[in-house]
């Protein structure tokens, strides 16, 4: 992060699940609401998985279950790691963050929604699924 020099950082899976074409639909969705965090999501509109065996669907479809009931945190899909963030959120967010391991994707977006931020969820119309 303190290597960036733009005012927005770009996270993604470093295995390339997620395709870097649609980074331009986030920067779009962020200047439409200006939008402190726009995060990629598997659970509204085309998004999807692909190449995820039944358990590992399960794991996340329940993780982003009761996570929606028991914390209510405005935004569909919690565990994915493919979002825009303003710099200055995520270095806020990141001194933040007590979560060890992939729980701390979850907690970078109920953080955000308590500390009043806004998460925007691009429409990747055109594709089967953003993470593939």
């Amino acid at each position: 992060m303190k290597h960036a020099t733009g005012n927005f950082i770009v996270i993604m899976d470093a295995d390339l699940s997620h395709h870097p074409k649609f980074i331009p639909e986030f920067i779009r969705k962020q200047k439409e609401g200006n939008f402190d965090i726009v995060s990629g999501t598997r659970y509204k509109g085309n998004g999807g998985v692909y190449g995820w065996d039944l358990k590992r669907k399960l794991i996340s479809r329940g993780a982003n279950f009761i996570t929606q009931v028991l914390l209510r945190p405005g935004a569909s899909d919690l565990t994915g790691s493919f979002r825009l963030y303003r710099k200055e959120v995520l270095q806020k967010l990141m001194e933040k963050c007590v979560s060890k391991g992939y729980v701390f994707q979850m907690e970078m977006i109920v953080r955000a929604r308590q500390l009043g931020y806004t998460i925007g969820e691009p429409n990747l119309r055109n594709s089967s699924s953003p993470f593939s």
